[in-house]
This record gives C-alpha cells, sequence and structure tokens, in this order.
C-alpha cells in the first residue's frame, strides 16, 4: 500500500513539472549537495553565507507536497463549483427537537418568521468570497507557485536510507538528548547591559540555533542553545521552546512534565536578570508587584484586544525633554519571561482537564502582563524605537500577544470561564496581523509564528470542517509555501503539509508527507517523536481509505511501543480488525484494553473512559452485539474524517452503516416473535436504542458528508425524538444537534443551525464535551463573521406551556412515536406484530417543511 501511495504520488508530480527541458539542459542542478549533507560551522559562518549555502539547494520534499497540493485544491474547487453550478432545489424537511417550545414557541408562524429572515439574510453569505475558488492574486507581490524538485528515493517501507549528518558525532559528545536546565544560581545572574545594536549582533547564534531547528538539525541547535543557556533567558526559552516541541508531538506527561520544567527555570532566569538590572529591594518588589497589578487591571477591563497604549513621545521631545526608557536588556527579559509563561499554558491547555484549565489561565495572565509592560514601553518609543528596542524584542511582542488572541478566541466559553483569563474578547483578527507581522520580519520567533498559523488553520479546521475548510486550506497552502521559502525540508512543515493535504481530501499525498516527515528525522533528536506522531496520522489516514489491515499494523506497533495510550491503541487495533472480519483477534484485542487504562498521558484520561465504556458494553452482551456496532467508523465519525474521505468510500461506509442496521431489525424481529409465543419471557423486549441511534448519527453524518443533507434529516430526528432512550451512550444526543446545524448549514438554512448548534452546548457531562463545544464554538464564530443573525425570542418573559393541541402539531413524530410504542406493551399477538413493524422502521418525518412554511 505504501508503494501504491507513493506511485500515486509520483504520477501526480509528473503532472506538474513545467520544466523539464530546462532540468535537462542545465543537468548539474540536480547534482547539487542535499541539505542534510551540508555541514555549517556554526562557531564561526555569517548569517548571509548560511542563507547563500541554503537558497542553492535543491527543493524537494516540501516543494512536491506543496506543488501536488495546490492542484488538488483548484480540482476539489472547480469540481465543487460545477456541482453547485448543477445542483436542483431541494425542500427541507423540519429537524425538530422535541422541545423547541419551550425557548422558541411552538407556533407554525415562529417557523415563518424564522426561514423568512434565513432567506432574506444569508443571501450575501451564500455568495462570499469564502465560498468561492481561490483566485490568485496579481500584481507584483505575487507568490509564484514553486515547481517539482528531485523526488527522494523511492522504497517499498517505511525504513529511510541511514543519514550522513555531520552533527551526530560532536552533538553526542556535547550533550544528553534530554533537555535539561541544571544548576543555575540565579543570584549570580547578572544585568543585560547591552544595547539594541549590540543585542542583535549577540543574539546571531539564536538565530542560526533557529534555522538549525526547523531545518531537522536538532542536535546543533540544542548545542547552541546550551551554551549561554544558563545565564542568558533567550538561550534558555529556545531549549524550552525544543522542550515544548517535544512535548506536543508525544502529547505524553514526562515530556510535558520535562518541558514546563525547562520553561519554569527560564522564567525565573528572566526574573533574575530583571531583578539584577533593577537592583529592587523588598519593600521596591512589592511597590512594583502593586503597580503591575494596577497597570493589569486598568488594561484588562478595557474592551480592545490590546495593552492601553501610552502618548507615542517624538524625536525632539525625547532631545528636550530627556525622555528615558526602560533599557533593552529588562525588556528583552520580559518577552522572554512572557513566552515561558505563554508556551507553559498552551502545554497546560492540552491536558484537558479542569486543573490545567485553571493553571492555564494562571499562565495566561502573567504572559500577557509582561507583554502589556513591555508593549506600552515600546508605543511609548513612537517612531524611533529601533532606537531602543531589538528586532527579536519588537517580534517577540508580536508573537506573544498575537498567540494569546488565537488561542482564547478558538475556546468555548466553558472551558474559558475556567480559565477566567481576561475581561476583554479576543480578537482573532488582530492575533493574525501580529503573527503574520512576526513572520515577516524573518527573525528568531518567525518559524514559531509559522507553526502558530498552520496549527490554527489545520487542527482547529479538522475540528469544524464542514464550515471552515473552504476558508481555512487556501491560507494553509500560502502559510507553507512562504516556509518553504527558508525551510524547504524541515519536518515540522512537512506534518503540516500532511495535515493540509488531508483538508484538501488528498490522503496519499497526505500520507506521502508524513512519510517524508519519518525519512528526513531519521537519526536526529525528534527521531522517534516525529516517528511516532506521523505513524498515527497515516494510520488515521489508512482508516480514512478503509485498509483496514495497514491501519491495524500501525495501531498494533504503536501499542507495543507505548506511545501515548496503549489502551486506545489495542481498542482501535480491535477496530480495524474487526472492520476485516478477524472477529476473534478484534475481541481479544477489546479484551485487553481494560487493563491497559491509567496511563500516564492526562489528555488521554476521557478518550480512555470512552472506549473502555464501548468495550465494557460489548462484554454485557458476551460480545454478540459486535454486528450491531462499529466502532472504527464510529472513531473516525468522533474525529470529523468523513469529510475528507473519497466519495467512492462514502458510499461503501454506508453500505456498512446499512447491514448493521438490518442486523438490529432482525434482531427485534427475533425477540419480538419470541412475545408473541410465549407469555411473560424470560428474554427481556429488546432495548437497541443506544446501538441504533449511534448507526443513525454515523449515517447522518456520511450522507452530509457526501451533501446528502435532505436524506439525512429522518435519521437525525428518529434520534432526537429517542434521546430519552438513549441511556449509554449519552454524547449521541448533542453531536446529532451538531449534525442537524450542518444538515441545516449544508441546506442554506444558517439561522436554524446556530438554533442546533446552541441546544447541543445545553447539554453536559458527556464523552467529548469539551471537543463538541470547541467544535460550535468555531461553528458560531463563523456564522457571526458571515452575519448570520441569531435566533430571535419574541418575549423575555417565560412563554406559557403549550396547549395539548399545539403539542400534537409541533411533535407530531414523538406523539406517534410514543404511540407505536405503548402499543408495543399489549400482550396481544396483533399488537406485538405491529410493534414489530414499528420498532424495525424509523418514524415517518415531520409534517412540517420550511418550504411551505417559507
Amino acid at each position: 500500500m505504501a508503494e501504491h501511495n507513493k506511485d500515486h504520488l509520483a504520477e501526480q508530480v509528473d503532472q506538474l513539472k513545467v520544466s523539464t527541458e530546462a532540468d535537462q539542459a542545465n543537468p548539474s542542478s540536480s547534482s547539487a549537495p542535499s541539505a542534510r549533507d551540508i555541514a555549517d560551522d556554526v562557531s564561526t559562518a555569517s548569517e548571509s553565507s548560511e542563507e547563500d549555502n541554503q537558497s542553492n539547494l535543491p527543493r524537494q520534499e516540501l516543494e512536491m507536497v506543496i506543488s501536488a497540493l495546490q492542484t488538488s485544491v483548484k480540482t476539489s474547487s472547480s469540481t465543487a463549483a460545477t456541482k453547485e453550478g448543477t445542483k436542483k432545489e431541494h425542500g427541507a424537511e423540519e429537524l425538530h427537537s422535541g422541545d423547541d417550545h419551550d425557548e422558541n414557541g411552538n407556533d407554525e408562524e415562529d417557523l415563518r418568521s424564522d426561514t423568512s429572515r434565513s432567506d432574506i439574510d444569508e443571501t450575501s453569505p451564500r455568495t462570499s468570497a469564502a465560498n468561492e475558488p481561490y483566485t490568485p492574486p496579481t500584481g507584483p507581490d505575487d507568490i509564484v507557485p514553486p515547481t517539482p524538485g528531485t523526488p527522494p528515493p523511492r522504497s517499498t517501507t517505511y525504513e529511510a536510507p541511514e543519514r550522513l549528518s555531520d552533527d551526530i558525532a560532536d552533538a553526542d559528545s556535547f550533550s544528553a538528548n534530554l533537555i535539561a536546565l541544571h544548576g543555575i544560581d540565579l543570584k549570580e545572574i547578572k544585568a543585560n547591559p547591552l544595547n539594541p545594536r549590540e543585542q542583535e549582533k549577540a543574539d546571531e547564534p539564536i538565530l542560526r540555533a533557529v534555522r538549525h531547528l526547523f531545518n531537522n538539525r536538532f542536535m546543533k541547535a540544542k548545542r547552541l542553545f546550551e551554551r549561554e543557556a544558563k545565564t542568558d533567558p533567550l538561550h534558555a526559552l529556545g531549549l524550552g521552546s525544543m522542550a515544548f516541541l517535544k512535548a506536543v508531538m508525544t502529547a505524553n506527561d514526562v515530556a510535558t512534565d520535562n518541558a514546563i520544567k525547562v520553561l519554569m527555570m527560564t522564567y525565573s532566569l528572566a526574573t533574575a536578570q530583571i531583578d539584577a538590572a533593577t537592583k529592587k529591594n523588598v519593600g521596591d518588589s512589592v511597590v512594583q508587584y502593586f503597580a503591575s497589578h494596577y497597570n493589569y487591571i486598568k488594561y484588562s477591563r478595557g474592551s480592545a484586544g490590546l495593552p492601553a497604549s501610552p502618548k507615542p513621545a517624538t524625536k525632539k521631545t525625547i532631545n528636550q525633554k530627556k525622555v528615558s526608557f526602560v533599557p533593552n536588556g529588562i525588556l528583552r527579559a520580559h518577552v522572554a519571561k512572557a513566552e515561558a509563561c505563554l508556551q507553559t499554558a498552551i502545554l497546560q491547555l492540552l491536558q484537558e482537564n479542569v486543573v490545567s484549565y485553571i493553571k492555564c489561565g494562571l499562565n495566561l495572565r502573567r504572559a500577557y502582563t509582561s507583554y502589556s509592560l513591555v508593549w506600552q514601553e515600546y508605543k511609548r518609543m513612537g517612531q524611533n524605537y529601533h532606537d531602543f528596542i531589538d528586532q527579536d524584542t519588537v517580534s517577540g511582542i508580536q508573537f506573544g500577544i498575537g498567540t494569546v488572541h488565537l488561542v482564547l478566541s478558538s475556546l468555548p466559553q466553558k472551558i474559558l470561564r475556567v480559565v477566567s483569563a481576561f475581561g476583554w474578547k479576543a480578537d482573532k483578527h488582530l492575533g493574525f496581523a501580529l503573527l503574520k507581522l512576526c513572520l515577516e520580519e524573518r527573525r528568531i520567533r518567525s518559524p514559531m509564528a509559522s507553526l502558530m498559523l498552520l496549527a490554527y488553520y489545520t487542527v482547529l479546521t479538522s475540528l469544524c470542517p464542514q464550515i471552515l475548510a473552504n476558508e481555512y486550506t487556501q491560507p494553509a497552502i500560502e502559510t507553507l509555501l512562504d516556509a518553504q521559502r527558508t525551510y524547504p525540508n524541515s519536518a515540522f512543515f512537512l506534518y503540516f503539509a500532511g495535515r493540509t493535504s488531508r483538508l484538501a481530501r488528498n490522503l496519499s499525498l497526505s500520507t506521502q508527507s508524513f512519510l517524508y516527515a519519518i525519512e528526513i528525522s531519521k537519526n536526529e533528536w525528534a527521531e522517534v517523536e516525529v516517528l511516532h506522531l506521523s505513524s498515527y496520522e497515516i494510520a488515521f489516514n489508512y482508516m480514512m481509505q478503509h485498509t483496514w489491515d495497514e491501519a491495524a499494523r500501525i495501531f498494533d506497533m504503536l501499542y507495543k511501543e507505548k506511545y501515548w495510550s496503549p489502551a486506545i491503541f489495542r481498542y482501535l487495533h480491535g477496530a480495524c480488525l474487526d472492520m476485516l472480519g478477524q472477529r476473534t483477534e478484534a475481541i481479544l484485542a477489546f479484551a485487553e484494553v481494560p487493563r491497559l487504562t491509567g496511563s500516564k498521558t492526562t489528555s488521554t484520561a476521557m478518550m480512555e473512559q470512552y472506549v473502555v465504556r464501548k468495550v465494557k458494553a460489548l462484554e454485557a452482551t458476551g460480545y454478540q452485539d459486535m454486528d450491531m456496532s462499529l466502532c472504527a467508523l464510529e472513531y473516525l465519525f468522533v474525529f470529523n474524517a468523513f469529510d475528507f474521505m473519497d466519495e467512492a468510500l462514502l458510499d461503501q461506509s454506508l453500505v456498512t452503516v446499512d447491514a448493521a442496521l438490518d442486523r438490529i431489525t432482525q434482531a427485534e424481529h427475533m425477540e419480538y416473535g419470541i412475545r408473541t409465543r410465549e407469555l411473560l419471557p424470560e428474554t427481556p423486549p429488546p432495548q437497541y436504542h443506544d446501538q441504533r441511534a449511534t448507526l443513525l448519527l454515523i449515517k447522518a453524518s456520511l450522507l452530509n458528508a457526501m451533501n446528502r443533507h435532505q436524506d439525512s434529516i429522518i435519521h437525525l430526528n428518529w434520534i432526537i425524538d429517542h434521546k430519552e432512550k438513549i441511556t449509554v451512550d449519552k454524547w449521541v444526543v448533542p453531536f446529532a444537534f451538531w449534525e442537524a446545524g450542518v444538515t441545516s448549514w449544508g441546506l442554506d438554512y444558517k439561522t436554524r443551525a446556530r438554533s442546533f448548534w446552541e441546544t447541543a452546548l445545553r447539554y453536559t457531562k458527556y464523552d467529548f464535551e469539551y471537543r463538541l463545544a470547541l467544535m460550535v464554538n468555531l461553528a458560531l464564530t463563523r456564522s457571526d463573521e458571515l452575519g448570520v443573525p441569531k435566533p430571535e425570542v419574541k418575549s423575555k418573559k417565560r412563554p406559557a406551556p403549550p396547549s395539548a393541541s399545539s403539542k400534537l402539531s409541533t411533535s407530531s413524530g414523538i406523539e406517534s412515536t410514543r404511540t407505536s410504542e405503548s402499543t408495543a406493551a399489549s400482550g396481544s399477538a396483533t399488537s406485538a406484530a405491529a410493534t414489530v413493524a414499528a420498532a424495525a422502521a424509523e418514524p415517518p418525518a415531520p409534517r412540517l417543511n420550511w418550504n411551505h412554511a417559507a
């Protein structure tokens, strides 16, 4: 399969080559040494010479991926435009919640007004630029798409050729693989007396280290950072950032704790340097604390996203009034201190538990306080700031404040209430603007700004692909193009190229990107981490491609290597074996799951609880109900994978779901048949509401991914009608409201979609609660940006209880279902036979539909 994927990629690359004749005429270009074979003398080489060397190298892996990705996006955009042009008008049946009358009224007139508002107000969003195929800009600043480079040698396995790296010998002897900051005497830390220009010159080794880090020469980067890490906050922050990246890749508590330890030592080192420069005694420190706290309250209560900006000084004012500013060394230490807190907060946020959220909020506040102090001083300098502050400190402010805004803007209210970070509203667009400014400076923090933007574009779009894929796929490609110019073969950017390829529904290209990342990280500091992370993504791609045997093999490998959570990988291994029809092997794998829980990874706790519940539910029936459960497809649904799958595979999944639903029907026929022959039989009445609801939810999501939104309505209505009877898989009901919103959005009833998403937020204490809250927050934010009106409540007074007649008119589906179920309770053979038909078939769709109401 891996060889097939590489052959497929090679065909795409061959189609993209536009300069074959020129390459043949200039064969020397293809024989240039690769980035991994060039040894940089980090102690003596200048920046310019290193950049010259980099610019002469052929761009290979990342460039190939981006070129093929651009073609995929253009093809899919043109296909989508064609489908939109030929799309017929469909009526939209009413998706009811069963309890809408409690909040929005219950009469037909409310539906008409809701629909008319949606039809009037949503004309412009339907034709917005976000949904149109991307048109490249024209002008002198055009982004020129790269041409494919020389393909790397093919191999049939994941084993990459052995790398002859100049880093390995000396780097291994210099320091161990573990990143740590030990033996720092904070009392011996001295003030930093350098002026801005002297500081920029002194920081050149850090800039080289960053370029080593993002060109896969990890050990060289580590060696450079370690040289001054015990005395300089920015060197220490470089080590902390390396530990931060490793912790994010591994999602392991040991790596996370180590990264937080290094970052907190960086915080202490920066604080010590500030104290050494200001020579504060105990009393002055108290005064300084209250002054800082006052400033924090002052700007946090404002509505603006940026700290308060004092009046800037002019050159004339500076000369005449002898205006003085905080020394550059103190400002630089404040920014390093703030960034250490920021990276710590992100790690705590990823742990996904309440205690970590509270710690995250505290660190975000500490970070923003320091950023605010530097920002205010920076703005006070006015147009002459270059004379008083170095470039890397300025880009550090831009990176820090931009990242804080971007992180907070993506969090739902459920998490923000726990984090309780600020009194002002985060501004996503301000975050984008500041990060792009930081990126354009090409300084120390530029590649981290690129990673932050790519993480936002890809990870958050994966949470909400139905709403955000059209908006963020192209910006992700442009960010990758920009990164490729400086870091043509970076494993980090290859990883995000794989995630972006998935957004474009090019799973083969996505898999190839992850393979490249594995190959290029061989024999390096992050080799194991990149291997594990990329292998999981490859296995996830294989699941989406229904290549269950390859996915099972990789999950088994990750389980044996104890990556992330052994319990989850054992469960996924069993789920893939079950899809292959290897039932016995799947049961044996599932049986191991309960004893594997309690891993050392905090972020896996909720997912482990989910898989253990699934396994115990199967064990309770002696695994007799496995025919009615599709664990692999259920996992794909939870992680929004259907929107990245090919149409043919979606059809195939639909057939699999229908077969499982048929097996439920057969079981119900058999069990009700017993009740027609025996009086008070020992066999209880069939209770398959959880299994049927889960399968119908998967089916509705598949239909939505295929743009068959109309067909998903009846299945979602069944789930909503029977929500009180779904007692095990409680997460299904709020996710059904999410899918109901997606269905409404696809049918251009966007106001109605908002109503369903807001209903989903009312549910609590179920699996994947914070994940769904993130999804809903992203969808609602996008709705606000498009100007979608919120569902209106006509009166603030509590509405009177609806009459019996109105209940019947608005909830006919529920009442008819309850009637048929009450009939099932009778003991007569005739009524039991009638109940068989009622239980086997879904209730008819509600009689109201939006077209009639309109």
